[in-house]
């Protein structure tokens, strides 16, 4: 049994589905990635496990707790930082950092302190002179404080620099190796593909796809490009073989399945480059949304 845990978790409003039988099993100490378009329902599933809004159908557990009637021990042991800042403009950021602790429970102080400085917080600012991405960097110092069992994560990189978003990376990295189990709901792919030890991939509040990035990547196909040092052949023909461009000496294209005919029909010819690269995280995503 997984720490977080859904099963037929749906929700309706109206006629329209924004979560739909919705089956998860997340493993203690795992990253999983969520993916999906705006509108995907992924803020609607995190809103459920938070107890912020009831199903419509089917539950949700974390700990072994019933998401919907246990809410008060599930957050002893949960953090949740959003997307969207929702904070007091009238506080400074270390009088926001303290009530959000005094919510929540004992913190960590040293931590703290070493998450601000990681962040490049200043905590003696007011809020509402914070831009949105130092927004964003103080309920990320907020939520990651805590150290707590479960972190759900919503876009959690919403506004901040490149920089700032490599110290994410890190800090989730190191949640990861103290035991601490994150559910990641991200636009950012690389993030997911560099984090997350399983994917979820979510349309129309429909789960379509679950796994390892290795397992997904027969979602997408391997891009060949192929330099020749003298007449084109034509490649639209070989098996498995897809979406050929020729662009003056070069040729690229998509392959599905075993590279066999394609070598083979390689073999003998002028060849002066082959570049072959497997599907990374993005091209998987496309391969689903991009219509």
């Amino acid at each position: 049994m997984g720490i977080v845990e859904t099963h037929d978790l749906t929700k309706t409003y109206g006629d329209k589905s924004a979560v739909k039988n919705l089956n998860l099993s997340i493993a203690e100490g795992e990253v999983f990635g969520f993916l999906g378009p705006n509108g995907a329902g992924k803020t609607t599933t995190i809103r459920m496990l938070l107890g912020l809004i009831k199903p419509t159908s089917g539950s949700a557990q974390i700990f072994g707790l019933d998401c919907e009637k246990e809410t008060a021990q599930i957050h002893k042991r949960l953090a949740y930082v959003p997307g969207e800042s929702n904070l007091w403009g009238s506080l400074t950021g270390e009088q926001t950092l303290k009530l959000l602790s005094s919510l929540h429970g004992e913190v960590d102080k040293k931590f703290q302190n070493t998450l601000i400085e990681k962040f490049q917080v200043d905590p003696s600012k007011k809020v509402r002179a914070y831009s949105k991405g130092n927004r964003q960097k103080l309920l990320l110092v907020a939520g990651l404080s805590f150290q707590t069992d479960v972190l759900l994560l919503d876009e959690p990189t919403s506004g901040l620099d490149p920089l700032m978003q490599e110290v994410f990376r890190s800090v989730v990295l190191e949640a990861k190796e103290r035991g601490q189990t994150i559910f990641l709901s991200s636009h950012t792919l690389s993030e997911v593909e560099v984090l997350c030890d399983q994917v979820g991939l979510l349309r129309s509040g429909e789960l379509i796809e679950v796994g390892t990035l290795d397992q997904m990547r027969h979602l997408s196909a391997l891009t060949y490009q192929i330099t020749f040092e003298g007449a084109i052949p034509d490649l639209s023909k070989i098996e498995n073989v897809r979406r050929v461009v020729v662009e003056g000496q070069r040729v690229t294209c998509e392959l599905v399945g075993k590279p066999t005919g394609l070598l083979a029909f390689l073999n003998g010819l002028a060849v002066e480059k082959l570049i072959c690269h497997e599907a990374s995280l993005e091209e998987i995503f496309l391969s689903h949304y991009g219509n």
